[in-house]
């Protein structure tokens, strides 16, 4: 294991492998409930999801800890499924299986765009400010998506700025968030949480005792416990194992297996030519937060964390086929979404958790292979995964976020031509709540940035392809 995996040339070990892996499977295990929830209304059965959820996670972390050898996790993707329900299905009218058929067009179109290079293309194009603005602006995103699970913040909109999308509120810009007052029960716990993580997270920089090397995964336990005592979490261990079972999942993944190949999938998506270059263009909007979600965690986390060193990234571009690491690290994150459509989930993509495991020490594709076994061990035991509280996973994420914040000091902010791009990057990333949206924002103020000094020609092609696929995904979207 150790000579397969590296684990002495990363300066790891096989214990604090195991402790990242778990610790990056708690910080996401919430998509085995959301993910179900979401896809379930658009009509698909609920456990058969869920089923689905795990086989496509362990199928994207067995191929990405396997092949490319590092820490990182997959699993069906927030924002994908909930374009793949409300949009696809609620609102445009397709069926199901016809949004699984375009998922499974969508991971075949990025592995040949893969295999052809352009994903490496893609990465090379980025301007290394721009590079130091995605690992910020990751961690703002990281920061604030712990910071909304903790429960710290609510929001309010004024009256008559909001409609109802299929039970989804959908506020204008009126909205302003504000903190929480103090006497909700899950906040305080998180509270307690984010102390405890942090005592751990301080100690273990000056400590090298082995209770404070697994601090964050016991502050995510110890959180759990408070969780319990305080009564935000109810054990009710005769009705605990009695809702969700993998019988019933199994049973229902009939349904869903292989349903995009079905008389109501694939034969009838493209059966009116009217609604051809609405299909393509949907298709295209699902590519694009699968091309640019995992580019944007690889080179963010990579850089912060050194899983992606520089040599790494030359590497890549010297490199033929899919010898390096992020060639290979490029091509297993692909695997899992046309696999996932086939058992009937939405895209799958790296998680931007993992980040959590790789503050707790994973640096080897071993931290993905314990993801994935404990996403196998969860098809079993999954009433006890609700016990854990979103509000003991949240302080992580936030002192993570944290963490990777580090990366703006390479940045020379008092250069507005690389400063307005980075900020524009990092700011949309966290507050608009997509790594992609982040990537489209900082492209297009780089061309614009560029444009007005008048230094057109240091716009590589790649920059001008990538923007103009935003801008035009942007028009899609507004026009849907």
């Amino acid at each position: 294991m150790n000579k397969f995996f590296k684990l002495e040339e990363n300066n790891t070990t096989v214990g604090r492998e195991i402790m990242a892996g778990v610790t990056t499977f708690f910080a996401m295990s919430y998509i085995l409930f959301v993910n179900p929830e979401i896809l379930g209304q658009a009509g698909m059965p609920v456990q058969a999801v869920f089923l689905a959820t795990i086989l496509a996670s362990i199928v994207g972390c067995l191929a990405i800890g396997l092949i490319a050898n590092v820490p990182y996790a997959l699993a069906p993707g927030m924002g994908l499924n909930a374009f793949f329900s409300y949009t696809i299905v609620l609102s445009l009218g397709y069926s199901w299986q016809e949004a699984l058929a375009m998922v499974f067009i969508c991971g075949i179109i990025n592995i040949i765009i893969t295999f052809t290079s352009i994903r490496k293309a893609i990465i090379l194009g980025i301007p290394e400010s721009l590079q130091h603005a995605i690992a910020g602006g990751i961690g703002v995103f990281i920061a604030y998506i712990g910071i909304k699970n903790a429960g710290l913040l609510r929001f309010i909109s004024d009256p008559g700025t909001y409609t109802n999308n299929h039970g989804t509120i959908t506020s204008n810009s009126s909205i302003v968030p504000e903190l929480v007052t103090f006497n909700d029960p899950g906040a305080l716990v998180a509270l307690a949480g984010l102390v405890i993580t942090m005592y751990f997270v301080l100690r273990g920089r000056i400590s090298n005792k082995v209770i404070f090397k697994g601090g964050i995964l016991i502050s995510i336990l110890l959180t759990t416990i408070i969780a319990i005592l305080s009564g935000l979490v109810k054990v009710d261990m005769s009705t605990l194992f009695a809702e969700n079972n993998i019988g019933t999942a199994i049973h229902q993944m009939g349904q869903t297996f292989g349903a995009a190949f079905g008389p109501k999938g694939f034969a009838t998506l493209f059966a009116d030519p009217n609604k051809y270059i609405e299909v393509l263009m949907t298709i295209l909007a699902l590519s694009l937060s699968s091309i640019f979600d995992p580019i944007g965690t690889f080179i963010g986390t990579g850089r912060a964390t050194g899983i992606f060193s520089d040599k790494d990234l030359e590497e890549m571009e010297n490199s033929r086929g899919f010898s390096s690491k992020m060639d290979k690290a490029l091509f297993a994150d692909m695997i899992a979404t046309p696999i996932g459509a086939i058992f009937g989930t939405s895209n799958t993509t790296v998680f931007v958790e993992s980040a959590a495991g790789i503050g707790a020490g994973g640096r080897t594709g071993l931290t993905s292979v314990v993801v994935a076994i404990m996403f196998a061990i969860s098809s079993f035991f999954l009433p006890l995964l609700s016990i854990v509280p979103t509000q003991a996973t949240a302080p992580v994420l936030i002192i993570v976020g944290m963490m990777m914040l580090g990366s703006f000091k390479e940045i020379k902010w008092d250069d507005l031509n690389e400063a307005i791009p980075a900020f524009f990057t990092s700011i949309f990333m966290g507050f608009a709540y997509s790594i992609s949206y982040g990537i489209a924002a900082g492209f297009i103020t780089y061309i614009i940035t560029k444009l007005v000094i008048g230094k057109p020609k240091e716009i590589k092609p790649i920059i001008w392809a990538v923007a103009i696929l935003f801008i035009i995904n942007f028009a899609v979207l507004a026009i849907l």
